[in-house]
């Protein structure tokens, strides 16, 4: 197969993975669902310095990260490509991310120079900037190179070279639905990094990178300081810089869940009444319910999608959702059959002139209207 062939390959590829690969929110609880991705690992160090290797570094302040937000906000959950000193894919770490249902990816890792006074912090969002030949291009080529070390990595990358700048072309047709969202989250954390942990400020960028590419989600790469800079290195590897730099992070990412949280307030629909969406004959409706949540879901939510004539009510401050709109107790038993294959506590509820009724008492007024 010939290059263009090949690029061609890509693009068309690349076309149809942006149309969207849905993400299926496995947390039924309502909260936000952080990934965290310590780069590298296993057999895979990344940058070295003498004895000090990439992957460590990133793991340390991953995992502090999380923790600080694990310890200060509740309605988080994190996500780890890996909390120990394993090789994970590059395809499979942004799997993870896609089979959570993640709100936001962030890639922790940590840069390189041949120059050992190029010093200072830099956050990425997938893209290719105007200039080709910059060091973000280069950035990027040597983090994808860690694809090299995956088994028949040809199959996962379709086709992707890391040792061919001409092979970023697939970036350019990338439609990042997420770019907004990837560039808030950017902004707040390399402003920290910046202001909390006076890191010198190497800005914004966007670049191809590989696990950003994969990732169904809004999503961000960290490059913490320069390994190959000997202060940066003892810095980075010191408690002082441990602590530092995860707090950085950690406030970055809590300025984002309070922008998120907004949105999310100016977006929730309005509750609906808990009726019976004008059946005729006035008979109870049945309904299975199998989720309660403090705030309504946003109106995109992919969990609003799932199953037919999804809608909420509030009782009790608790947003209660709910699922089909039956005056047939038998068709309602089978909705919840397969609802239970997902929320195994999901149950049948009924309701009769607006008001919610026990389950019994309605198969008696379904009797007597018969």
């Amino acid at each position: 197969m010939t290059k263009a062939y090949k690029i061609l390959g890509i693009i068309v590829t690349t076309v149809f993975l942006a149309l969207g690969l849905p993400a299926n929110a496995v947390d039924d609880q309502g909260r936000f669902v952080l990934v965290i991705d310590p780069g590298h690992g296993g057999k895979d160090p990344g940058a070295v310095n003498g004895k000090n290797q990439e992957k460590t570094i990133n793991l340390n302040i991953a995992l502090k990260m999380g923790k600080l937000i694990e310890e200060n906000c509740k309605d988080v959950k994190v996500i780890y490509t890996r909390k120990t000193d394993v090789f994970v894919e590059l395809y499979k770490r942004a799997d993870i991310a896609n089979k959570a249902g993640a709100d936001m990816f962030i890639s922790v890792h940590t840069n390189s120079a041949k120059s050992k006074s190029a010093n200072g912090a830099e956050t990425y969002l997938l893209g290719v900037e105007e200039n080709r030949t910059s060091a973000n291009l280069n950035a990027a080529l040597e983090e994808n190179k860690a694809i090299l070390l995956e088994n028949d990595y040809e199959a996962h990358y379709e086709g992707y070279d890391p040792n061919s700048p001409e092979s970023m072309i697939i970036f350019e047709f990338m439609q990042n639905e997420y770019q907004k969202e990837s560039l808030k989250m950017a902004t707040f954390t390399q402003n920290q990094m910046v202001k909390s942990a006076k890191r010198p400020d190497r800005g914004v960028h966007q670049a191809g990178y590989l696990v950003l590419w994969k990732s169904t989600m809004p999503s961000i790469l960290i490059e913490l300081g320069f390994i190959s800079n000997d202060n940066e290195c003892k810095y980075l590897t010191s408690q002082k810089g441990i602590d530092e730099m995860s707090q950085s992070l950690y406030k970055a990412f809590k300025e984002y869940l309070d922008y998120h949280n907004k949105l999310i307030d100016k977006a929730v629909p309005t509750a609906q009444a808990i009726g019976n969406n004008g059946n005729e004959k006035e008979l109870p409706v049945y309904k299975v319910q199998f989720m309660s949540l403090k705030k309504p879901l946003k109106k995109d939510d992919k969990r609003l999608k799932a199953y037919p004539d999804v809608d909420y009510y509030t009782e009790d401050g608790v947003c209660k959702y709910t699922c089909g709109n039956t005056t047939d107790y038998d068709a309602v038993q089978k909705t919840k059959a397969e609802v239970q294959k997902k929320y195994k506590d999901a149950f049948v509820i009924a309701v009769y002139q607006g008001k919610k009724i026990s389950v019994k008492e309605a198969r008696e007024i379904t009797s007597k209207n018969k």
